[in-house]
C-alpha cells in the first residue's frame, strides 16, 4: 500500500494538472457512478488526507468531490491527448478529461462521488495528518498513547492514530529509534520523538520517487530492514527478520483503516539494534 508521502505527490500532480480547469469528459468504471457525467465542471482542486484523495469539482450549487484511494495496486497517471497508456485499459476505475490532460485512475481501491459537505464521513476518523495543514504532535501523541498496551508497530500504521504510516515506514521508523516493534506503547521511552521523526522522514521523501531513510537513494541502499529479511543489518551486520504483526481477521466498521488496522503485517527488524523478547 503506497505511503502518505507517495499519495501526497499524486495530490500534487493532479492538482497542478486538472485545478481551474472544464471536465471535457469524465468516465466512472465503477457501476455505482457508471452513468454519471460530471463534463462541463471546473475542478477546483485535489488534496490529501492521510492515504485518500480528495478530488473537488464543481462550484456554486451541488460541487461534489471525487474520493479516490489507491489501496494495495492503485495509481493515478496524467497523460497528454494521444498519448498510450502506461497500464491496461480495463484497469482504469476512473477517467477525467480536460483540454490538456487526462487522469486515469488505475485499479482504484475506493471509488465515490460525494457532495462537498461530505467530506468528513470518509476523512473525519483519520488522525493528524503527517504532512497536512492539520498535523498536531499533541493530539497525535494523544491518540498512539490512548491504548498503552497496544504494539508500537500497530499504533503507529493504524491511520487513525496518524494519518500518513504505511508498512513500509513502520518498521523503518522503529528501527531508526531502536524500537522492537512488539513493545507496547507504554514502553516507548519518547513517543514525541517518534511521531517528529515520522514526519521528518515523509516530509523528506515527498518529492522523491525514490523513497529513502537511509539518505542514500541508490538501488539496494534506500532502507534500513523493510524487505532486507536474513540479509545483514547495515549497521551492525545482524541477520534482519521479518513476522507477522497484528491480531488476524477484519476488524469492525467498513472503512479501509479499520480493516487494515486489524490484519496481519509483515514488520522487518534487527534483533541487535532493536533489543526485544525473543521470537
Amino acid at each position: 500500500m503506497p505511503e502518505g508521502d507517495t499519495v501526497w505527490r499524486t495530490a500534487l500532480h493532479l492538482d497542478k494538472a486538472l485545478s481551474g480547469h472544464v471536465l471535457l469528459a469524465s468516465d466512472f468504471r465503477v457501476p455505482a457512478y457508471a452513468t454519471l457525467d460530471l463534463s462541463g465542471r471546473r475542478v477546483v482542486g485535489t488534496v490529501s488526507r492521510g492515504k485518500h484523495l480528495l478530488t473537488r469539482i464543481g462550484e456554486g450549487d451541488e460541487p461534489v468531490t471525487l474520493h479516490t484511494h489507491l489501496k494495495m495496486e492503485g495509481s493515478w497517471h496524467l497523460y497528454r491527448e494521444g498519448t498510450r497508456w502506461r497500464r491496461p485499459a480495463h484497469e482504469a476505475r476512473a477517467v477525467l478529461r480536460t483540454e490538456e490532460w487526462t487522469a486515469v485512475g488505475f485499479a482504484l481501491g475506493v471509488v465515490e462521488v460525494l457532495p462537498r459537505a461530505g467530506e468528513e464521513q470518509v476523512v473525519g476518523h483519520l488522525g493528524p495528518d503527517l504532512l497536512g495543514p492539520d498535523w498536531d504532535l499533541d493530539e497525535a501523541v494523544r491518540r498512539v498513547t490512548r491504548d498503552p498496551d497496544r504494539s508500537v508497530g500497530e499504533a503507529v500504521l493504524d491511520q487513525r492514530n496518524i494519518a500518513g504510516v504505511g508498512n513500509m515506514y513502520k518498521s523503518e521508523l522503529c528501527f531508526l529509534l531502536g524500537l522492537d516493534p512488539w513493545v507496547p506503547v507504554a514502553d516507548v521511552p519518547d513517543v514525541p520523538a517518534l511521531l517528529r521523526q515520522a514526519k521528518r522522514v515523509l516530509e523528506a521523501n515527498k518529492l522523491r520517487t525514490a523513497q529513502t531513510t537511509t539518505g542514500d537513494i541508490r538501488r539496494g541502499k534506500q532502507l534500513w530492514v523493510y524487505r532486507r529479511d536474513r540479509q545483514p543489518c547495515r549497521r551492525c551486520g545482524t541477520p534482519i527478520r521479518v513476522a507477522m504483526q497484528g491480531p488476524s481477521g477484519l476488524g469492525a466498521g467498513a472503512e479501509a483503516e479499520s480493516r487494515q488496522a486489524s490484519q496481519e503485517r509483515a514488520t522487518y527488524w534487527c534483533p541487535h539494534c532493536q533489543p526485544g523478547p525473543v521470537r
